[in-house]
């Protein structure tokens, strides 16, 4: 165990914490959607805001859905968001959204994240966990590669208008 996982926790979002965090996390995907998904920066805020509308309608107080601060050291180095849902018949705990702020980047806080979503998966009797990450996204799918992950599907596309 590295010391990112020993000094690593997951702490559930507070109610006056939690405007902040649902911004921060549906800006990142807005990001994600325009910088890997060829979106415009309108479409993808607007599908951002659709997803999470539609993903958390009550909230915090979402059933089957647990948003976290990731800590090290009593501090705040990022964020976690984990969801149950039924996928080809089977409950499975799905990543919604991790990201590990700038200063803390390289130092296996998102791999000890992800084993912290293990246990969680564990926790609640599942087997399985899925996300979805940006093709362009090679830190992280290099990430999940290591921590044993396999990809499922490949979307692909083509800029006809490119050189």
């Amino acid at each position: 165990m590295s010391s990112s996982d020993r000094a690593l926790r997951l702490r559930p979002v507070t109610a006056g914490e939690f405007p902040d965090w649902i911004a921060a996390s549906r800006a990142g995907y807005a990001h994600g959607i325009e910088s890997h998904g060829g979106q415009t920066h309108e479409a993808a805020q607007r599908k951002a805001d659709e997803d999470t509308a539609a993903t958390l309608p009550y909230g915090l107080d979402t059933r089957g859905q647990a948003m976290f601060v990731i800590e090290a050291d009593g501090r705040s180095v990022g964020r976690l968001w984990l969801g149950e849902r039924e996928t080809n018949g089977r409950r499975t705990l799905f990543v919604y959204d991790i990201a590990i702020d700038d200063a803390f980047q390289g130092q296996g806080y998102g791999r000890a994240a992800m084993r912290r979503a293990e246990d969680e998966a564990r926790a609640l009797g599942l087997q399985d966990i899925e996300l979805h990450v940006f093709g362009g996204n090679g830190v992280a799918r290099r990430m999940y590669r290591s921590l044993g992950y396999v990809e499922t599907s490949v979307r692909m596309a083509k800029d006809l208008d490119a050189p």
